[in-house]
């Protein structure tokens, strides 16, 4: 399914890569550029699921390489599928193990170090909000750096462990490059221009295909610079979500993309109601979120080999060192 991205904004929107673009090659070591795309080995959890296959079939298309197990949900009976890029026509065996099955996830994680290189392997998550934390405190404790796409879960916490264990990991609500870079001219904008919207009232309504069970992580992203802009006292609980096929054709979701999509709308309304600003973005299918997700991969990757000590990363980090293609 293709993706269409639009922004109405009122604002003007300011098995390593053999390129990480970055503002500065010199800021590169020697041996990050020596990397091989397929030096990096990605665990993408959460498939068969449609989103973690969707970034599974990007990392391909990137040149990374998937590890030939991955973690899948517990109810989901072990089994083996293959991954298939139709652009690269590039494709992958990988045996689903089920979450449950922790000793033998562990025992896996631990032969592809030593067959692939301790910093080598990493993960991506998609799986469900009920497991962000849980799976992060796995991943943790088995020095597993990985990217974080589900949304839902304690937020707070989320981060909070993965920062307290200076563990390697980018978190994000948003993997999309156009979004993350909305989000963050939303953030400067908030910072430098508080209340600059005063007396506006805020609305917000997101659709999502009706398998999603949490409330949109990029629509509390964004409320959380429009509250900053204005002096509503707009929650996460306002938030006007949309999980039905009839309700979301009516709010402009084409037909074909019911399965995967994600539609937002932000308004911001004059107190007397004469002066009104309307914020956009909507996504038809997954190929945004699944090529931003491989990036950032290889972003972490890099982090990895560079840095000594982990740490939290964001994708506006990851948009800012230039990692996002």
């Amino acid at each position: 399914m293709h993706s269409i991205l639009n922004i109405l904004s009122f604002f003007s929107l300011l098995h390593c890569s053999s390129a990480f673009v970055a503002r500065s090659q010199q800021e590169r070591s020697g041996s990050l550029l020596s990397m091989s795309s397929h030096d990096i080995h990605v665990m993408v959890n959460g498939m068969p699921g449609p989103m973690a296959t969707a970034a599974a079939e990007a990392c391909l298309r990137k040149g990374l390489s998937l590890t030939p197990v991955a973690m899948t949900g517990p109810d989901i009976p072990s089994s083996t599928i293959t991954v298939y890029d139709p652009v690269t026509e590039k494709s992958a065996d990988v045996r689903l193990i089920p979450a449950s099955e922790t000793e033998e996830i562990s025992s896996a994680i631990e032969g592809l170090k030593a067959s692939c290189g301790e910093k080598n392997v990493l993960a991506i998550d998609y799986t469900h909000p009920s497991a962000v934390n849980d799976n992060a405190l796995f991943y943790a404790a088995n020095k597993l750096p990985f990217v974080m796409g589900t949304t839902g879960g304690d937020r707070e916490k989320l981060v909070a462990d993965i920062e307290s264990s200076k563990h390697f990991a980018v978190i994000a609500p948003n993997m999309g490059k156009q979004i993350v870079a909305m989000q963050a001219a939303l953030e400067d904008l908030a910072s430098k221009y508080p209340g600059a919207f005063a007396g506006y009232k805020l609305k917000c309504k997101e659709s999502h295909q009706k398998t999603k069970a949490d409330t949109s992580g990029t629509a509390k992203a964004v409320i959380d610079s429009l509250t900053k802009l204005s002096d509503d006292k707009f929650t996460y609980d306002d938030i006007d979500m949309v999980r039905g096929d009839q309700e979301s054709i009516d709010f402009g979701v084409p037909e074909d993309a019911l399965k995967g999509h994600a539609f937002h709308t932000y308004t911001l309304t004059s107190a007397d109601g004469s002066v009104q600003f309307q914020l956009q973005h909507n996504v038809a299918g997954r190929t945004i979120y699944a090529e931003g997700t491989a990036d950032a991969v290889k972003f972490l990757a890099g982090k990895v080999q560079s840095e000594s000590e982990g740490k939290v990363y964001n994708m506006i980090n990851v948009l800012e060192e230039g990692s996002l293609e």
